[in-house]
């Protein structure tokens, strides 16, 4: 029996993780692998570039809800302008904007009983996103 030919009948690999895909499948990475090779693609972006959230998805040809929802799950931040810039993500709770996550650090330190939650605060003044490194957490 060759390679392809084993349970399911002919397939192929994904190139990463070995994952069996429909032999008429057209890319060589299977979903998750896709997935995870545009978010670093996204992560070098970010780290390269001062953007926004939208010249993140204007870039990728990727749908803002995509970034919003990278954000959300706080793997990449929205740097706020002092200035009182746009904030397009609020906290579920109490609606405070935010800026990562889906809740305020008032919130979450409640929501944690008050127990000591570390918040990285930024000190750039503009209104573009970075990549969240875990490990700048307790800083």
């Amino acid at each position: 029996m060759a390679v392809g030919e084993r349970l399911f009948g002919n397939y192929k690999e994904c190139e990463y993780c070995k994952r069996p895909l429909p032999i008429h499948y057209e890319h060589a990475l299977c979903p998750n692998c896709l997935d995870a090779q545009l978010f670093h693609e996204v992560k070098e972006f970010i780290r390269s570039n001062n953007v926004n959230e939208y010249e993140v998805a204007e870039h990728f040809g990727i749908p803002i809800k995509q970034v919003k929802a990278w954000i959300r799950e706080g793997r990449i931040e929205y740097r706020t302008s002092e200035s009182g810039g746009a904030i397009s993500m609020h906290c579920q709770r109490c609606g405070s904007p935010v800026s990562f996550g889906t809740l305020c650090p008032k919130c979450l330190k409640l929501l944690n009983g008050n127990k000591g939650v570390s918040m990285q605060k930024l000190n750039s003044g503009d209104s573009k996103m970075r990549y969240l490194d875990n490990e700048n957490e307790g800083q």
